[in-house]
């Protein structure tokens, strides 16, 4: 789920989306990194003020494309920072919590605007795909054309907020595992909201872990999540412990939803710096909530307890990641716990990456499929 061109672009216009209204709505989604314009950042006045409660009060600020990162991820960055401007329109509001259809064509409009990009996925990506459901769950189940590790399996669970990004575009992220990890992919097309809230999404995930492990031994299964599906990892892998399954090998949770308060720092600081995530996502909460104490560990896994068992989990975010302090303090949370982490963290990246095609993201496959190696060997 990785590139983008203008010409994708130039399809969520015709498609009635401004890049802001988009941002909006896809925010989280990992397959959404190349495709959504940049928050603007203006220039430096004066230098930083404290408020009364203690805040501070930056002023408009520059923020630079640094050159400490390739010039492909330079790229991205300047583009992402020229789509958007200040006098861009402010996004559009989400409909009504209430309103199911006016969600669900808000829902369809995004998943449309990446038809095009999934199509360039599957063309790329090393492995063919089929359909299938297993435990009652629907599944796209990748088969990597070089099987590198036919005793292995990966779970893979989407992004996007939880309401985007289902559909045949879990083909593409199955597509994509499988010619990363060179193993069978399961990735899970897990109900979503407005239907079908929590803990529909979790129970799919569990569900199609339980019929991956009658085929292959958990010490050979690895289940990955990014953003929203990297709240899902951490979650169903919690549930996985407590209702007595033997948990999988590894864990590789990227750029997590991990407190769905949205109250850790980089919500704050990285607010207008993140090109992907350009607005608090209380919506998409809500919906994928409905009603439900966001306490629960099933939902922010970041408050679950690690002491009782958790698999060695790779974790990665970047510094202009809005959900960075989500990462760190899963991360802070896991070690807490016992539990052998890994934190990954890259210079300037923001959330989900810089698009899938620069030296930075390959890095990061790579790393993650040394850690999968590691730990499934």
């Amino acid at each position: 789920m990785e590139e983008k061109h203008a010409d994708d672009r130039a399809a969520g216009t015709a498609h009635g989306l401004s890049r802001r209204d988009l941002a909006g709505r896809l925010a989280g989604l990992a397959v959404a990194a190349p495709i959504l314009g940049s928050i603007p950042v203006t220039a430096a006045a004066d230098g930083p003020k404290a408020g009364g409660d203690g805040a501070l009060h930056v002023g408009p600020r520059v923020i630079e494309v640094p050159k400490t990162i390739s010039p492909e991820a330079q790229a991205f960055l300047a583009k992402a920072s020229a789509r958007i401007g200040p006098d861009a329109p402010p996004p559009a509001p989400n409909p009504p919590l209430a309103d199911k259809a006016a969600w669900k064509a808000h829902i369809a409009a995004s998943d449309k605007f990446l038809d095009p990009m999934t199509d360039r996925i599957l063309a790329k990506a090393e492995a063919t795909v089929a359909r299938t459901t297993m435990g009652g769950a629907a599944v796209a189940v990748a088969t990597p054309k070089a099987m590198r590790h036919p005793d292995r399996a990966r779970v893979s669970i989407h992004g996007g907020a939880w309401t985007v990004g289902g559909g045949r575009h879990v083909d593409g992220d199955a597509a994509k595992a499988a010619s990363d990890s060179g193993c069978m992919t399961f990735s899970v097309d897990y109900r979503m909201p407005p239907d079908h809230p929590f803990p529909a999404a979790l129970d799919d995930c569990v569900a199609t872990y339980r019929e991956v492990i009658k085929r292959y031994d958990p010490k050979k299964v690895v289940i990955s999540g990014i953003s929203s599906g990297g709240n899902l990892c951490a979650a169903a892998i919690l549930k996985i412990r407590d209702i007595g399954l033997p948990m999988p090998a590894a864990a590789v949770i990227l750029t997590p939803v991990t407190d769905l308060s949205q109250a850790s720092d980089s919500w704050s600081t990285n607010m207008g710096i993140d090109p992907i995530v350009g607005r608090h996502t209380y919506d998409q909460n809500a919906l994928y909530t409905a009603g439900r104490d966001i306490k629960d560990p099933y939902l922010s896994p970041v408050r679950g307890d690690f002491s009782k068992g958790f698999p060695p989990a790779f974790l990665q975010s970047g510094t202009r990641d809005i959900l960075l302090s989500d990462t760190v303090l899963l991360h802070q949370a896991l070690l807490k716990g016992g539990v052998e982490a890994e934190l990954h963290v890259w210079e300037a990246m923001p959330h989900a990456g810089f698009g899938g095609d620069t030296p930075e993201d390959r890095e990061v496959a790579e790393r993650i499929e040394r850690f999968i190696a590691k730990h499934l060997a």
